[in-house]
């Protein structure tokens, strides 16, 4: 039997069953592109609250609608659940778990490994399988292909083996799981040709590359540039304050070159799924073939020290009005990675939170989008802290306000008349063009 041709049909036909594994910020919207497109689509989750926002119809994730899950979910569409075992029902299985680090700084592949093992007794033939999670090149062959050529079956020719990278940028208005083009590269010429049919089902471009191992490292690459990037601004910026000049300033005046020059911002860290892991996975892969990614790696060194950078001129800012860090209440203001959305995955401000207490701080938050800290891999002792309240009494009562994140929900006015100290991470009162009386803004 030409089981691609089967695969084909089914999916061309709609009558296709679309299994996501893991129901996040990645996993979530792309089961919702299939159901979209009148795909009956499962999704596998090991959290069993996320199963029930999805059989109540609700979204768990603020950017993301609740509108499109409660018609899937009331349409017959989309089911959630924590039994692997109605993986034999699925025709294309996604996998959309994490890839974090060791403390070491290494892979940690025991989500997807941990997750492959789970599926495998019941792979059928005629089932695709497609890992999107961001890891190294030679992840999808190395560690996937055994574990189902284990079952005796065959890829290319039993089961399809396919790696698309993720590409989800939470909060984006411009783009989705549905119009972000869709890379591809397969185990085989015939997994290749299968995850394209698959993919473009639901998402409108798809760029199919010559192997796994290209599209992996095309992942690496596009989020390596970004952090090189925003290492070079980390370390100007640094530059820039010893010399007195403004390098937002300086910033926007290099961005009006309409050639040659694109922005990127310094901040107080790195956040989110991405960028702070993904060039970790290359420099481990490189070393096994005898390269030594000094580039890479020093730009991690920079972002990663930027949270002590923060620290040391809030610590500065209080000294100019004769406070220590020990003892003061700093309030942070923003607790995501980025504005405008509730992702708190690898934020740079659970490090300052860490930092300043440390050092003897009585250290809070405010963030609209997140009221209270849920778990976290590697911060797991600010797990319950809520967010203060945003009135005039409670945050006039801070030494020192430090804005970690640019969130639009932020009332500008209102804290500038409010905190006597502002430290500001993002130039977020620069951008606002409000005015400060002297000595209330610092920029870190």
């Amino acid at each position: 039997m030409n089981n691609n041709t089967s695969f084909e049909e089914k999916i061309n036909s709609s009558d296709a069953v679309i299994g996501i594994v893991g129901l996040g910020y990645v996993g979530l919207p792309l089961a919702m592109a299939y159901t979209g497109k009148g795909y009956n689509c499962i999704g596998f989750d090991i959290d069993p609250k996320k199963i029930e926002y999805i059989s109540r119809g609700e979204s768990y994730i603020e950017h993301i609608v609740a509108e499109p899950i409660a018609d899937a979910v009331s349409k017959g569409l989309f089911k959630a659940t924590t039994d692997f075992s109605e993986i034999d029902k699925i025709d294309a299985i996604i996998l959309c778990v994490p890839t974090p680090l060791n403390k070491h700084f290494e892979p940690d592949l025991s989500y997807v490994t941990g997750t492959m093992d789970m599926l495998a007794p019941y792979l059928r033939k005629g089932q695709l399988v497609s890992l999107e999670s961001t890891t190294y090149p030679g992840t999808t062959e190395e560690e996937l292909r055994p574990r189902i050529e284990a079952r005796g079956l065959e890829v290319g020719r039993d089961v399809y083996l396919v790696y698309s990278p993720e590409r989800e940028d939470p909060g984006n208005a411009n783009f989705s799981s549905k119009n972000i083009p869709k890379v591809i590269g397969g185990s085989t010429p015939a997994c290749a040709e299968a995850g394209k049919v698959l993919y473009e089902a639901a998402i409108s471009s798809v760029v199919p590359v010559a192997s796994t191992q290209v599209a992996e490292f095309t992942k690496l690459l596009e989020n390596i540039y970004r952090c090189v990037n925003i290492g070079l601004a980390n370390e100007m910026k640094i530059a820039a304050d010893k010399m007195g000049i403004d390098i937002w300033q300086v910033i926007d005046a290099a961005a009006t070159k309409p050639f040659g020059f694109t922005p990127f911002y310094p901040g107080p860290g790195l956040g989110g799924h991405c960028i702070p892991i993904d060039p970790f996975y290359l420099t481990w892969k490189a070393r096994e073939y005898g390269v030594h990614t000094r580039f890479i790696e020093l730009a991690g060194e920079i972002n990663r020290a930027m949270p002590e950078y923060v620290v040391q001129r809030t610590a500065e800012a209080l000294n100019e009005v004769a406070k220590p860090v020990k003892g003061s209440k700093i309030l942070l203001m923003g607790l995501a990675y980025k504005a405008n959305v509730d992702d708190m995955r690898e934020s740079p401000t659970f490090e300052l939170m860490d930092l300043l207490s440390e050092r003897g701080a009585m250290v809070d938050y405010y963030d609209p989008h997140i009221s209270v800290i849920g778990p976290t891999r590697e911060h797991a002792n600010w797990q319950g802290k809520e967010s203060i309240k945003w009135e005039q009494s409670i945050v006039s009562d801070y030494d020192l306000v430090l804005i970690a994140t640019d969130h639009k929900a932020f009332n500008l006015d209102e804290l500038l008349s409010w905190a006597p100290l502002i430290v500001d991470t993002r130039n977020a009162i620069g951008k606002s063009g409000l005015m400060t009386t002297p000595g209330q803004l610092w920029k870190a």
